[in-house]
């Protein structure tokens, strides 16, 4: 019930669907929450996805076409990022980061190896076989450590390498990189939340509290962060915060998903 309602307000951040890949054990500190497509083709085959609204897919079906009579390297890696956006606004994003490293791969930007890494790591968050969480993750750190060896201070790169660790069979490595994220800046959201997330699956409530708590004072208007928080307390036993903090994010989102999630846990708090 938690995994369903979680996903509701959060499955466009896709970093979420982590929590739900680690084991479910519970820890004392940050030190013990350590205790692809299906194939990267030559080129993802047209048709081999769910279905997607029609006018999106006769755009990539134009799209694929003019990709693959490209008369020059340029065009082709323009017609490469084009389908990278379009494969991702259908949430196909595998095909979305094999397009993304086509056009990395002749651009060799810095800004290209963002987007292909940042493609690379929504894939890998769907991803749900074994296999090609950790193909997927592979490419993530690839790219990603494109940017941060270009940038060392490219602190959400790093935070999303640290968050592929954590499924693979060197976790610590993850909890490492997500601290000297912090240390170098106490502030960032992305690896607070993250934090937040790996507390609150691993069975650290009072810990998982403590983080969203931090995260919302810096910014009050993080959706995400104020739910979560609400989550951490009713698993504290808290009900009277846990309903003023699914009041409050009732007032902050009007999406309906937002609005479904926050009233099923007040109607469980009842």
């Amino acid at each position: 019930m938690l995994r369903t309602r979680i996903i509701l307000i959060v499955v466009s951040a896709a970093l979420v669907w982590l929590i739900f890949l680690l084991p479910k054990v519970v820890v004392e500190n940050d030190s013990q929450l350590a205790t692809a497509p299906d194939s990267l083709q030559q080129s993802p085959p047209a048709g081999a996805h769910a279905a997607m609204p029609a006018a999106l897919a006769k755009a990539i079906a134009s799209l694929r076409a003019q990709y693959v009579q490209a008369p020059g390297k340029e065009k082709y890696s323009i017609f490469a990022d084009s389908l990278r956006n379009l494969y991702s606004q259908a949430g196909q994003f595998d095909s979305a980061a094999w397009f993304a490293e086509q056009s990395a791969t002749f651009l060799q930007t810095i800004e290209a190896a963002q987007k292909t890494g940042d493609s690379y790591y929504e894939a890998y968050t769907f991803a749900m076989d074994a296999d090609k969480q950790k193909r997927l993750a592979e490419k993530t750190r690839e790219w990603l450590g494109k940017v941060i060896e270009a940038n060392p201070r490219a602190l959400d790169a790093k935070t999303k390498i640290a968050m592929t660790y954590l499924s693979s069979p060197s976790p610590m490595q993850g909890i490492m990189m997500l601290r000297e994220v912090l240390e170098e800046d106490p502030k960032n959201e992305f690896a607070i939340f993250n934090m937040g997330m790996l507390s609150l699956q691993s069975g650290q409530h009072a810990k998982a509290a403590e983080r969203f708590k931090e995260l919302v004072t810096i910014n009050p208007r993080h959706t995400q962060g104020q739910l979560l928080l609400g989550v951490a307390y009713v698993n504290l036993g808290d009900k009277a915060n846990a309903r003023q903090q699914f009041e409050k994010v009732k007032k902050m989102d009007n999406d309906p998903s937002v609005q479904a999630t926050a009233d099923s846990y007040l109607n469980d708090l009842n």
